[in-house]
């Protein structure tokens, strides 16, 4: 079974800075929460189609390798990334980024499948749900802290 997780961030800045920030080299590891255990082994070399990030990530006394390639690219407005090894059975992250009366939106949309379909959503669904919560509430304060600093160094 398929399940969906979306959640936006209004920023009061103009949508160059939003795209700006998700451009820089450091964005990824940036937006990597600390508590997660995963180790960054490869970085995207740009938000472009075919490149590829790699992550070992732990859960207790397991690790697993986790490969994600960029697979759309509309420069200025979105990226979407695919999980091409990982623990879960599918993933496509969009990131999207739109201008606003007030400045800028981000909005994540993640489409994702957990392992052993309905009884993996079953037992397993509402502690990933979670998870992303508490994932995404960390990212999209990362975002809006060096969004506003970017915006502030521009003098916008």
């Amino acid at each position: 079974m398929a399940e969906r997780f979306v959640r936006t961030l209004e920023l009061p800045v103009p949508v160059a800075i939003l795209w700006a920030f998700h451009e820089r080299p450091d964005a990824f590891a940036l937006l990597q929460p600390p508590w997660e255990n995963a180790e960054v082994i490869e970085l995207p070399r740009s938000l472009e189609v075919g490149a590829r990030a790699v992550l070992r990530a732990r859960v207790g006394p397991l690790s697993t390798r986790i490969e994600a390639e960029h697979i759309a690219y509309e420069a200025g407005r979105s990226f979407t990334d695919t999980m091409r090894k990982g623990p879960f059975r599918a993933w496509v992250h969009e990131h999207l980024c739109e201008p606003t009366a007030e400045g800028s939106r981000l909005t994540d949309t993640i489409d994702y499948a957990l392992p052993l379909g309905a009884l993996g959503s079953l037992f397993g669904g509402w502690a990933v749900r979670r998870r992303l919560d508490r994932m995404f509430a960390y990212r999209h304060e990362v975002t809006r802290r060096e969004c506003l600093a970017m915006a502030a160094e521009a003098g916008v």
